[in-house]
């Protein structure tokens, strides 16, 4: 018997596992940028422990941590592509879709219900609409994000105890401009630079959620945590169109089901972390101290409304109006 070509052979079973692929199963990988112990991240392996019980093993998720699949922007291109199927993003999707920006927008949402209201309703609707239209990825669930507090060594209850408060603050031109108009130096910064220029009194304060706070142990340079709760704001998981458009209707029921049920299990994640995330800062040294919130909202708001692009303006307004 003459011996198969090493090509006969490739191709063989090539034949033979394009053959078993079709009636195995879809792969979607799922990368995002939180770690193994984030809420996003057991809700992304929850959603795919969902959809596969609901597909019956057809439909399987592969969920990568820690950027390992590729850096936020680089999933959306590769989404856009269909080089990638799923990713957890919030506002940067404003580089396409206007909208977006209201997942963050400074003092809008007074409240988690609030917040809720707006990201589960009419709004949050014409949000995702956008979003599939213009950057061609589509919402499937959205996760809340833990408030943004400011945090610093002496107590701060209103926006005129701020005083020129040297702070730290992202690369974002709103929170620059919103945290001079209340008062403070906010200073541009790296979130890595941040421990050292606090130790060094560079700077005086900085603001994050208290995830965040934690886990950068500003506990060692910082006293207070000054509940301004200024940034509510909701993210999204999200799969390409591409992909969207390859399944079934029943398939696509199934994502949709398999969302939901990841959505509800993330919120209990949620609300148990930031009752463990204050008590352990407690522990560990640091004061939680009541803010004036409607004073700083109220400060704020012609800030907010100068930065805000024109398409989303009358939402803004309409919101601070509630």
């Amino acid at each position: 018997m003459k011996p198969i070509s090493t090509f006969t052979a490739a191709l063989m079973a090539g034949v033979i596992f394009a053959g078993s692929a079709l009636a195995q199963e879809m792969t979607l990988k799922l990368g995002h940028l939180a770690n193994e112990e984030n809420t996003w991240h057991k809700a992304s392996v929850k959603f795919g422990e969902e959809l596969s019980a609901l597909t019956d093993g057809r439909i399987a998720v592969e969920v990568y941590p820690n950027e390992s699949l590729g850096k936020e922007m680089d999933l959306i291109n590769g989404m856009q592509l269909g080089t990638a199927d799923m990713t957890i993003t919030g506002e940067s999707l404003q580089n396409w879709a206007p909208m977006a920006a209201l997942l963050a927008v400074p003092y809008a949402y007074k409240s988690l219900e609030d917040m809720d209201e707006v990201a589960g309703g009419e709004i949050g609707d014409r949000i995702e609409a956008q979003i599939v239209e213009k950057a061609q990825i589509r919402p499937i669930a959205y996760f809340a994000r833990g408030p943004r507090n400011l945090t610093s060594n002496r107590p701060i209850t209103s926006p005129d105890e701020l005083d020129r408060l040297k702070l730290r603050v992202p690369n974002v031109p709103l929170f620059v401009d919103v945290w001079e108009t209340l008062g403070a130096q906010p200073t541009p910064m790296a979130f890595s630079e941040v421990f050292t220029s606090l130790q060094n009194g560079t700077i005086d304060a900085q603001e994050n959620p208290l995830a965040l706070i934690h886990s950068a142990n500003f506990n060692e340079v910082q006293k207070n945590v000054n509940l301004t709760e200024h940034v509510r704001s909701w993210i999204y998981l999200t799969i390409s169109e591409v992909t969207w458009n390859k399944l079934s209707d029943e398939d696509k029921e199934a994502v949709m089901e398999a969302a939901t049920r990841a959505q509800a299990y993330e919120r209990e994640l949620f609300m148990a972390d930031e009752e463990k995330l204050a008590n352990t800062l407690q522990e560990n040294g640091m004061t939680f101290v009541e803010v004036d919130q409607e004073a700083f909202a109220a400060k704020a708001k012609d800030a907010v409304l100068a930065n805000v692009n024109e398409e989303i303006k009358p939402i803004v307004e309409e919101l601070f109006a509630d």
